[in-house]
């Protein structure tokens, strides 16, 4: 492992440092369990905990500082037949203006698809009009509840429909994702809807990949600190034979690395239930993890920012990689 006293890596702060403030509009049907995905994500909820919540009256609004200099205004829309016309009448130039995403959840065993379709398509075309911008995301959610065999193909149909829906009002790039509250799906999705409002986010996943390849990481992933949401990663690629390399997709490429294709989602989850289970033992805020005979180490690298690193090699020395975690602290700060 080198050393990164001399090494040159890009300061994130010489990118784009402001990021503002990000309107992200989560809008549903009573029941389709918005405020419970929003409570696991951002207020450290487990899946139980949500059993206790109410149904959401009118817009609740939450302000969220992600990575330190962005604050995700998240208006928390409830999804009852007369809020929901109170939106699209009264409150539309208020509720729909300046919304940098749009995150719509489908409840998959709702017996109201028609419905639900067309509180769709009334917001998307409120959006058309005050926000054409807005990033459309679809949450088709307690896929738990759908046969295993089943769930991708009902992902592909309730997709395909949705799809030609939002194109057809003037948004023909929606990106959907199945979810539950049981499993890791959320983080994956809410992963992706956020930084996909990060501004500097190709500095971000430089200077993970130039400070991976100095460290000899096997994989370095960032996850903001609050949340655990990947904000990026570099993995070790495969070295096959030249005729090989060039062709495997991003899959085989993990299948030949030995990692799951859901390994993100999947850590995201473990360390939030770890972070919960230290602060009901009333242990101080957790800050790092290391699995020494299999070279893990899970540390604070910033304020806002988790790094989590698995080397090449587990033998390299313990003090090497903590002194060289805290020198690329400055590259991400």
């Amino acid at each position: 492992m080198s050393n990164l006293n001399n090494k040159k890596t890009s300061n994130i702060n010489q990118s784009v440092t402001n990021g503002g403030r990000k309107k992200l509009l989560l809008m549903g049907r009573s029941g389709s369990g918005k405020s419970s995905m929003r409570s696991i994500i951002f207020s450290n909820y487990s899946a139980f905990d949500t059993r206790r919540l109410g149904a959401t009256i009118d817009v609740e609004h939450s302000h969220l500082r992600f990575l330190g200099n962005m604050t995700l205004n998240l208006w928390d829309c409830g999804g009852q037949d007369v809020f929901m016309e109170n939106y699209f009448q009264q409150q539309k130039d208020h509720i729909f203006q300046m919304v940098q995403v749009l995150i719509h959840v489908f409840d998959v065993e709702s017996t109201e698809v028609l419905k639900d379709i067309e509180i769709f398509t009334r917001a998307l075309t409120l959006l058309k009009k005050y926000s054409p911008d807005a990033k459309i995301f679809v949450l088709l959610h307690k896929m738990d509840l759908v046969q295993l065999d089943k769930r991708q193909e009902l992902f592909q149909i309730m997709m395909s429909k949705l799809r030609d829906t939002s194109t057809a009002y003037g948004f023909p790039e929606i990106v959907g994702f199945p979810t539950s509250i049981w499993d890791e799906s959320l983080y994956k999705a809410w992963s992706q809807i956020v930084c996909s409002l990060i501004p500097n986010m190709t500095q971000y996943q430089k200077n993970c990949k130039e400070i991976a390849n100095i460290m000899e990481c096997r994989e370095l992933i960032l996850f903001e600190k609050t949340t655990f949401l990947v904000v990026c990663s570099n993995e070790m690629k495969y070295n096959g034979d030249n005729n090989t390399a060039g062709l495997i997709s991003q899959q085989q490429q993990q299948q030949h690395n030995g990692l799951d294709p859901k390994r993100f989602e999947k850590i995201s989850n473990i360390m939030k239930n770890f972070k919960q289970s230290s602060v009901k033992m009333k242990s101080s805020s957790f800050k790092s993890l290391i699995m020494r005979n299999s070279g893990i180490y899970v540390c604070e690298l910033t304020s806002n920012l988790m790094c989590f690193i698995v080397l090449k090699d587990p033998s390299q020395q313990e003090q090497l990689v903590l002194n060289n975690i805290k020198r690329i602290q400055k590259y991400f700060s």
